[in-house]
């Protein structure tokens, strides 16, 4: 009886339910993590095929550009530099720039004169100014290294203060050219700030800080100081033409106000030589046909491998992040 009473207590603790749901999730269990490895396997291979595209594009750049530009600067050439847009020290047309892309067409042999190409409205007379110094400074160091400047669409105020470092200026029968002046321009709002009811509390130390402030009503004696610096930087920009220009100029009292004339004007003002392109001063005028272009341009190699970093690290970082979760 002994013997039956057990059998019957160990029969009373076996559940099949139990044992089927504790089945059940194992498996539920198994599948969940299988489904995952296999997920994180697939990231895995897509960030190699990734990182092997990525990697394909950084040789093209740095084994294909380089061969298609370097040796056209080791046979005889005509070097050109684009000045274009706003001459700014920040921009692309900044006096760093242009002045390095115009110092590596001098110091190479190879290159038979160069080809400033300028389709600018104009910028900062500082950076322009620059530009003219290295190129007059460049000249005296070679002296038969001739330099001509090509004007496309436009060519005005400190775009002509770097022309008139050329030799020879070309242009096109319509394209604008001058505006051999200075300026600077702001807002006033005292008007609008009185009719809103806003008073205006500008707080210095030193008498003319706040001069032009244009919030406040302008003072003659800060117009005439004004006056007086861009008086004085427009004396700069005209000796710097009648320097590069010479007895080519005209006499007429137009030429210094900063007005504007087309190519056709600006010919018999002295202020271009002719009309001509890129390809024809090469090829008639400087005798090498060959243009290479020496503009410096943004560093496309190190964007992108800065960038490939970034896209690697990013791929070391999720990869681990899987990893690390997952296992």
């Amino acid at each position: 009886m002994m013997a039956s009473d057990d059998c019957l207590t160990n029969n009373s603790k076996f559940n099949p339910q139990q044992q089927f749901d504790s089945w059940e999730h194992n498996i539920i269990k198994d599948l969940a993590f299988a489904t995952l490895k296999e997920q994180r396997n697939h990231r895995r291979w897509g960030y190699v095929f990734k990182s092997l595209i990525v990697l394909n594009l950084v040789a093209i750049i740095m084994f294909i550009i380089p061969l298609g530009e370097f040796p056209a600067r080791k046979v005889e050439h005509t070097a050109l530099i684009e000045i274009q847009g706003i001459i700014d020290s920040n921009a692309k047309a900044s006096a760093d720039a242009i002045v390095a892309g115009i110092q590596n067409a001098f110091h190479n042999e190879q290159a038979q004169g160069l080809i400033l190409s300028l389709n600018t409205p104009g910028g900062s007379p500082v950076q322009a100014s620059m530009i003219n110094d290295e190129i007059k400074r460049l000249k005296k160091i070679r002296p038969n290294f001739p330099v001509y400047a090509v004007i496309q669409d436009i060519c005005a105020s400190g775009g002509y203060y770097i022309a008139t470092a050329a030799d020879e200026i070309y242009a096109n029968k319509a394209s604008i050219i001058g505006s051999i002046g200075v300026l600077m321009d702001s807002f006033g709002f005292t008007g609008t700030m009185k009719k809103l009811g806003i008073e205006r509390r500008l707080i210095t130390a030193g008498k003319n800080k706040g001069s032009l402030d244009p919030f406040s009503p302008v003072q003659q004696k800060d117009l005439d100081h004004i006056n007086t610096i861009l008086d004085t930087m427009h004396q700069q920009f005209i000796y710097v033409v009648k320097s590069g220009r010479g007895r080519r100029l005209s006499n007429d009292p137009k030429l210094f106000t900063g007005t504007i004339w087309s190519g056709e004007q600006a010919l018999p003002l002295g202020l271009i030589d002719g009309f001509a392109t890129s390809s024809h001063i090469a090829r008639k005028i400087i005798g090498a046909s060959n243009i290479v272009d020496y503009t410096p341009r943004p560093d496309y190699i190190d964007q992108f491998t800065g960038k490939l970093g970034t896209i690697l690290g990013q791929i070391i970082l999720q990869s681990s992040f899987f990893n690390s979760t997952l296992r």
